[in-house]
């Protein structure tokens, strides 16, 4: 629907985005050595052996007896560094680069660290209970970025940000008209399409996992919904 360009929302609390940066530098840098085929095509053991099978996840059905690498459970948190492709990547990358600094800033280092692998795992739960039989591996950052998405409309809803509308008409708009409407156009898919190459439910799961986590993950003073802080009398 839109892609996100860049927003000019400063850094209030911290020097640098150093998380999100570090998260996007390391996503990048698996996919070009495992996945791009230019270092090594481990394409198909990447995403069965790190990717959530929901029909493994929910039922043991026993596809990952070959190609399993790590435990279930962790599979929750390594399929947010396994992607299907280049535009897939750079897609999630992009809406992180955006959204994931206003997010960390809001929240410290350490809390965003949390607070993203706690979107991916909210997002590959959402999945798997929405398609429990499906065998199809659930891969990449789209749930956890989701949820950055979802805390930073609730932090700065009024902010402008540019994105690029269907994907050709740069357009400055508000976060809470950009991102409502990605929402809605989530949504929309759970029930209007028969395509079942996107993992819809896993984009809601991510999304509403953020929106309740950054109530209690942001710092003390740090206001919902672009509210001003109201200093109390004598406070400058």
């Amino acid at each position: 629907m839109f892609i996100p360009l860049y927003d000019t929302n400063p850094l209030r609390n911290i020097r640098g985005a150093y998380v999100t940066h570090t998260i996007i530098f390391a996503t990048t840098a698996i996919f070009v050595v495992f996945q791009s085929g230019f270092v090594f095509d481990d394409s198909l053991l990447s995403e069965i052996g790190f990717g959530v099978i929901p029909a493994e996840a929910r039922l043991g059905a026993g596809l990952r007896d070959v190609y399993g690498v790590v435990p279930e459970s962790v599979t929750f948190v390594t399929y947010i560094f396994v992607h299907a492709g280049w535009m897939h990547l750079i897609g999630n990358m992009l809406f992180l680069w955006v959204f994931g600094d206003n997010v960390e800033d809001a929240m410290g280092h350490l809390r965003f660290v949390v607070f993203y692998f706690a979107c991916g795992a909210g997002a590959a739960l959402a999945h798997a209970a929405a398609t429990p039989t499906s065998e199809v591996p659930l891969v990449g950052a789209s749930g956890a970025v989701a949820g950055s998405v979802a805390a930073y409309v609730m932090l700065h809803p009024r902010v402008k940000i540019w994105v690029l509308l269907f994907m050709r008409i740069p357009l400055k708009i508000s976060a809470m008209w950009a991102i409502g409407g990605w929402l809605l156009f989530q949504i929309a898919n759970v029930f209007v399409t028969s395509q079942h190459t996107t993992a819809w439910w896993a984009h809601i799961g991510g999304f509403a996992t953020g929106a309740l986590l950054i109530l209690v993950m942001r710092r003390p003073g740090v206001p919902l919904f672009g509210q001003a802080i109201v200093a109390e009398p004598g406070e400058r």
